[in-house]
């Protein structure tokens, strides 16, 4: 059976011919390859011998080879090409690969493109650079097929042949009324099994799924994954239709929400760049304020050492249970709070159910922490024989922090969220250093309390 490996382009005989500068034979085998594979193999390669394989490639294929390039590769191709190949590229992309290109590119390189494409792409361009980065509008495309309900289904299919290919997709068509009010839609499927007679009205479905200019990336990933959409139809807030987003757009977004929350869970401030590509300084910059406050709030630790000082002398043995006790609270509150981040990014939860996940996570911290101590319990007395008060101790406290840190790891991504911060924030590094002193302050007045030192 063929495997996908089966079809992987040979990217040494490439190079091989590159090299000796077989170029019309390199030529004749990416012309057959798929975009994104010529792109992968452009990016292994200088940037010089790059913009070689691109001059090889006829108009058309440039252009979607240059959609799925990295900013640094488009900016040395924009750098290099004329301005009559330039402006051919810019106006045969979608206006949201544009807009993508934009944002990462120099001023001076934006300003050579706005002067060189036509008024209606500048227009279009200007557009959608004026909606938040994070909304709707920046992420969709204004090539989507319109039809108006007063045409036959044959008139449909016959506009979509002629202009259906500088589409994002053909598959769902958005049917408009006077100054693009959105009225319904109607699939591929439904005109191809219609009557050529049939009127668009007759077959559009006027139960439309759509999403406003302003709307926040995060709900229209939970949109697509509620409704298994292909496509989403964009309006402003006169439910004029003014662009659409497709799933390959959303499956970039959840990449970028996805790198980024688990930047900001392990710590570091989140990046755009690809790690090979970010220099070390930068790098540094990312991670030390992190790591600085995490200091700073991890000093609270010794100073509840140093307050129960006296404590850990008069029975010193307290002293080896330390760490234990604070990984597996912190191990406890990592849980709850990666659980809870989740479904609050996936919309499973929201604030008004703060009571309902309170609720579970103290039973299942009382069920985790009760077989804990139980476990901690034996081996405590059976191997390494303890006396049973300290063994007590010991347990107890693991029984409250387990409770104590389940409690902490679900609750303040809640609260974040609920302020307006983003609740990635209050994971691992966060929830580990508060259960850590928290472990501590319930360890030492149990011991306090039951071994009175």
């Amino acid at each position: 059976m063929a495997t996908i490996n089966d079809y992987a382009p040979d990217f040494e005989l490439l190079r091989e011919m590159l090299e000796e500068k077989q170029l019309i034979n390199l030529k004749k085998e990416i012309s057959d390859m798929n975009e994104v594979d010529i792109a992968v193999f452009m990016e292994e390669l200088d940037s010089d011998k790059a913009l070689i394989v691109f001059r090889l490639l006829n108009k058309d294929l440039a252009s979607e080879v240059f959609a799925c390039l990295s900013s640094d590769t488009q900016e040395h191709i924009i750098t290099s090409i004329s301005d009559t190949d330039l402006h051919f590229m810019i106006e045969d992309l979608f206006v949201d690969d544009v807009v993508d290109l934009l944002e990462e590119l120099p001023a001076t390189v934006v300003k050579r493109i706005l002067r060189i494409a036509t008024p209606q792409t500048r227009n279009l361009i200007n557009q959608f650079l004026r909606y938040p980065d994070d909304s709707a509008g920046s992420i969709m495309t204004a090539e989507y097929v319109a039809l108006k309900k007063t045409m036959t289904v044959s008139d449909a299919i016959n506009y979509i042949r002629k202009t259906g290919v500088d589409k994002e997709t053909i598959y769902t068509c958005y049917v408009t009324g006077p100054q693009r009010f959105l009225e319904g839609i109607v699939s591929l499927k439904d005109l191809i099994m219609s009557s050529p007679d049939c009127i668009i009205e007759e077959i559009m479905d006027t139960n439309v799924i759509k999403c406003v200019t302003t709307e926040e990336q995060e709900e229209i990933i939970q949109t697509f994954n509620k409704y298994d959409l292909l496509a989403l139809p964009v309006v402003d807030h006169e439910n004029r239709i003014v662009g659409i987003i497709t799933v390959d757009d959303v499956f970039d977004v959840m990449e970028e929400e996805t790198t980024e929350d688990m930047e900001k869970m392990a710590a570091i401030t989140p990046s755009e760049k690809p790690y090979l590509k970010t220099g070390v300084f930068e790098t540094f910059k990312q991670r030390i304020p992190w790591l600085l406050i995490l200091m700073i709030s991890a000093a609270f630790t010794g100073q509840i050492l140093t307050a129960y000082e006296s404590a850990l002398a008069s029975c010193i043995i307290l002293t080896s249970f330390i760490p234990m006790l604070m990984n597996t609270g912190g191990n406890s509150g990592s849980q709850s709070s990666v659980t809870v981040i989740r479904g609050l990014s996936i919309g499973e939860i929201e604030f008004k159910d703060i009571f309902k996940v309170l609720g579970k996570e103290f039973l299942v911290s009382i069920l985790c922490g009760i077989v804990l101590a139980l476990a901690n319990l034996l081996k405590l007395i059976l191997i390494d024989r303890i006396a049973i008060e300290i063994a007590v101790v010991v347990c107890l406290t693991l029984l409250i922090t387990v409770i104590a840190a389940k409690i902490v790891g679900c609750l303040l991504p809640m609260v974040a969220k609920k302020i307006g911060f983003d609740p990635a924030v209050m994971a691992n590094p966060f929830i580990t250093t508060i259960v850590d002193a928290l472990s501590l302050v319930i360890f030492f007045n149990i011991a306090t309390y039951i071994l009175g030192i």
